[in-house]
C-alpha cells in the first residue's frame, strides 16, 4: 500500500528538503499578507475585497489539500511534488506580469492548485517516513513554519518597500529550486490503483465558495446554495462505497472533537495574520516595512517555541501541548483586545503571546490525528484535517475583512480597552479569545467522552 511505513536512505537530507520547501511556501503566504495593503492601494479596494488576495488562495488551497492528500493514498510523492511545484511556480510568473486585480487573483489561483500539495506532503511525511521520531518532526516542522511566518513580513516589507509587491511574485517562483532535492531523498513508490470521487470533491469546492461569495458579497442566495451544495454531498457520502470524503471518519469521536478544535484555533490564527497588518496602516500610520519588523517578534519567539514543542509532544503527550497552546492564545487574544490602542512596542510585545501558540496548535493537533487514524486511511484523514484549517482560514479573513467594511465602533465591548479607531479590533481579539474557550471545553468535553462513559459503566458493575 502506498500509505505504509517507507524506508528513506537519506533521512536528514528529506527533512532538510521538507523543511526548505515548506519555509518558502509560508513565506509565500506572510509576503502577501504584509503587502495587502499595498495592493488595496494600487487597485482602490475595500478591505473585503482585498481580502481575496488571501481568501481566494486560503479557497483553493483548502480544497487542494484535501485532493492532494486523498492522491498521496495511490500515486508516488515524487509525482505529487513535481506536478504541484511546477504549477505554483506557473502562477507565481503569471502573477509577476498581472496588468490588473483580476490577473492578480488569477495568479494566486494558479499558485493554489500547486501550492496545496505542500501541506500534504509535509504533513504526511513524518506519518510515513518518520515513524519512531514523529513528534520530533513534526516539531522540527512547526518551528519551520513559524520562522518563516515571521522572515516573511520581514521579506515582504523589503521587497514591497524598495522595489514593489510584484516582486513578491517573482520571490515565489524561486520555490521550484527544492525541486530537485525533493526529488532525490523521496524514496521510490509505485503508483496503486484507486478511486477518487471527483464529483464529491466538485460538492465540497462548491461548499466553500459559494459560502465564502456569499459573505464576502452579501449574496444571500449564495447562502441557500451553499446549503444545498452540503446536503447533496452529505447525500453523496452515503451512497456510494468510496465518497471523497468517507462519513465514518465523522463518526470518531476524537477525530471529531480534535478537528473541531484545531478549526477554530485556526480561524483564530489566521484572522489575526490578516487583520493586524491592516490595522497597523489604518490605526497607526505604518507603512509596509514598519509593519513586518512589528510583527516579526511574535513570529521569532513561535518559531523558538516550535522547536520545544515536537519535544513537548514526546515528552508530556500531545494532549498536553494542545491545552498549553490553547491556553496561550486565548490569554495572549484578551491581552490583545486590552492593549490595541497602546504603543506599537507594546502591541508587538503582546502579539508573542498568541503567536507562539501556533506551532504548538499544529504539531499537537497532527499528532493527535496520527495516532487516531488507521493508516489506510492517513492521507485522506489528515486532507480532511488541512481542508478545515485552510477553511478556516479563508472564513475568518472573510468575515474580519466584511467587519471591518461595516463596523466603526469608537468604544469597545473590553471595559479595560482603548477607545477610538482601535476600538473595532479589540473587539474582534475579545470575540477571539472566547472562540479559543469554546474549542478548549468542547475538545475536553468530546475527547474524553468515551473515558468517562466507560468509568461510570464500570463504577456501575462494581
Amino acid at each position: 500500500m502506498m500509505n505504509e511505513e517507507q524506508t528513506v536512505r537519506n533521512p536528514k537530507g528529506l527533512l532538510i528538503s521538507l523543511c526548505a520547501v515548506m519555509m518558502m511556501s509560508v513565506m509565500n503566504g506572510t509576503m502577501f499578507n504584509i503587502a495587502v495593503p499595498d495592493i488595496a492601494k494600487t487597485y482602490q479596494l475595500m478591505p473585503s475585497e482585498v481580502s481575496w488576495v488571501m481568501t481566494g488562495y486560503i479557497m483553493v488551497y483548502a480544497v487542494g489539500a484535501l485532493t492532494y492528500g486523498k492522491l498521496a493514498d495511490f500515486y508516488p510523492y515524487r509525482t505529487l511534488i513535481t506536478f504541484g511545484l511546477s504549477i505554483f511556480c506557473i502562477g507565481s510568473l503569471f502573477g509577476f506580469f498581472a496588468q490588473n486585480y483580476a490577473m492578480v487573483l488569477l495568479a494566486r489561483v494558479i499558485q493554489a492548485l500547486g501550492g496545496a500539495m505542500i501541506p500534504a506532503l509535509v504533513f504526511l511525511a513524518p506519518i510515513r517516513y518518520f515513524p519512531n521520531e514523529r513528534g520530533k518532526v513534526l516539531g522540527i516542522v512547526s518551528s519551520v513554519m513559524a520562522f518563516a511566518s515571521g522572515v516573511g513580513p520581514i521579506a515582504g516589507g523589503f521587497i514591497a518597500g524598495f522595489l514593489d509587491w510584484r516582486y513578491l511574485f517573482l520571490t515565489s517562483a524561486l520555490i521550484i529550486v527544492t525541486l530537485p532535492f525533493l526529488r532525490k531523498n523521496l524514496p521510490q513508490e509505485e503508483a496503486k490503483k484507486g478511486y477518487i470521487d471527483y464529483l464529491g470533491a466538485a460538492l465540497i469546492a462548491g461548499v466553500i465558495s459559494t459560502l465564502l461569495l456569499g459573505i464576502t458579497l452579501g449574496i444571500s442566495w449564495l447562502f441557500l446554495l451553499s446549503v444545498t451544495c452540503f446536503g447533496l454531498n452529505i447525500w453523496r457520502m452515503k451512497s456510494i462505497d468510496e465518497p471523497f470524503i468517507p462519513a465514518h471518519l465523522f463518526k470518531n469521536i476524537k477525530y471529531r472533537a480534535t478537528i473541531i478544535t484545531s478549526f477554530l484555533g485556526v480561524v483564530c490564527l489566521f484572522g489575526m495574520m490578516f487583520m493586524l497588518p491592516i490595522m497597523f496602516r489604518d490605526a497607526y500610520g505604518m507603512g509596509t516595512m514598519m509593519i513586518g519588523l512589528v510583527l516579526f517578534p511574535g513570529a521569532l519567539s513561535a518559531a523558538l517555541m516550535g522547536q520545544k514543542g515536537g519535544r513537548l509532544v514526546d515528552t508530556k503527550g500531545n494532549i498536553f501541548v494542545l491545552y498549553l497552546a490553547l491556553t496561550l492564545l486565548a490569554s495572549g487574544f484578551l491581552l490583545l483586545s486590552t492593549l490595541v490602542g497602546a504603543h506599537p512596542y507594546v502591541v508587538s510585545a503582546t502579539i508573542i503571546v498568541a503567536y507562539m501558540s501556533f506551532p504548538l496548535v499544529q504539531a499537537s493537533s497532527a499528532d493527535l490525528l496520527a495516532n487516531i487514524l488507521h493508516k489506510n486511511e492517513t492521507g485522506v484523514g489528515m486532507g480532511v484535517f488541512n481542508l478545515l484549517n485552510f477553511v478556516s482560514g479563508a472564513l475568518s479573513g472573510a468575515l474580519i475583512g466584511k467587519s471591518l467594511d461595516v463596523f466603526d465602533p469608537n468604544q469597545p465591548f473590553n471595559w479595560f480597552g482603548f477607545e477610538g479607531t482601535t476600538a473595532v479590533y479589540s473587539n474582534v481579539f475579545l470575540v477571539f479569545s472566547l472562540i479559543i474557550v469554546l474549542g478548549f471545553l468542547q475538545f475536553r468535553f468530546n475527547y474524553h467522552k468515551k473515558e468517562r462513559v466507560y468509568a461510570r459503566k464500570k463504577a456501575a458493575s462494581l
